[in-house]
């Protein structure tokens, strides 16, 4: 930093009156830009890495970005106009907190993202749902959270929305769910538990290849017959939707009586 404020002096010197501190306050400002930068690109690097204890959301780097730019700004105010940063903020005190309640929704969507990420309450990659609104979290950043809806959509959220919120965290978003009602005529259970689940498992690997095969539970018994579901993961996350429509035209034939009537 010393460094930094001897050769912006050398500088001024040089030039001379306001061009020379024009310039200086240019050579701080490309500086920072460049630190911030190289900040992001390593903190993102680390924050992506497996084992990571903090997860991969932008609200992490733009704290830091911001922590780098007050640095910056600070050097540049003190040393190419001599204004005393600390007597500044003093000064500012009673101002600053007119101001905070001008940005109350600013301020709680960044401690509301700040708590999100930090908790690990939400992370990139979580499939949610907060209200009517479901979908893969895309990122966390210092005022919203963008989940990404099965159909492609991207919803943004307030994180202050999310934190007064009720929030379900849903199976994985490659995880295919499909309910069923099964009547039974001269089939055992057993006989159509096994059909259904291998006819489910040919229909999803012609869409996409799979993470886990497909299972059957019967969960209830009804007067309609067996209620059950069939579960299965596919790898391609985007081939859900498909994945299950083509798992229910394969065990419809599997959910009526056969008895010859």
């Amino acid at each position: 930093m010393e460094a930094l404020e001897t050769n912006i002096e050398a500088i001024k010197g040089v030039v001379g009156g306001w061009p020379g501190t024009l310039l200086a306050a240019l050579v701080i400002a490309a500086v920072t830009l460049f630190v911030a930068r190289l900040a992001s690109a390593f903190f993102g690097r680390v924050l992506r890495r497996d084992g990571v204890p903090i997860p991969s959301s932008s609200i992490f780097l733009n704290i830091i970005n911001g922590l780098i730019w007050v640095i910056g700004v600070s050097v540049m105010l003190g040393t190419c106009f001599g204004i005393d940063v600390s007597a500044l903020v003093a000064a500012l005190g009673v101002g600053g907190i007119a101001v905070s309640l001008g940005f109350q929704d600013t301020i709680s969507n960044f401690f509301g993202g700040l708590q999100l990420s930090v908790m690990r309450i939400v992370e990139p990659g979580d499939n949610i749902r907060v209200g009517s609104d479901t979908g893969v979290v895309h990122d966390v950043t210092w005022r919203h959270t963008t989940i990404v809806t099965p159909t492609g959509e991207q919803v943004v959220i307030p994180n202050s929305v999310i934190n007064k919120s009720s929030l379900t965290k849903l199976a994985p978003p490659e995880t295919v769910v499909v309910p069923f009602v099964c009547r039974l005529a001269d089939e055992t259970p057993e006989s159509v538990h096994e059909s259904i689940r291998c006819a489910a498992d040919e229909a999803a690997k012609s869409v996409s290849p799979l993470k886990q095969a497909a299972k059957v539970l019967f969960t209830e018994v009804t007067e309609w017959g067996l209620r059950g579901k069939v579960i299965l993961q596919v790898e391609d996350a985007s081939k859900t939707a498909a994945a299950a429509d083509a798992v229910v035209q394969a065990i419809s034939p599997y959910l009526q009586p056969r008895d010859g009537r």
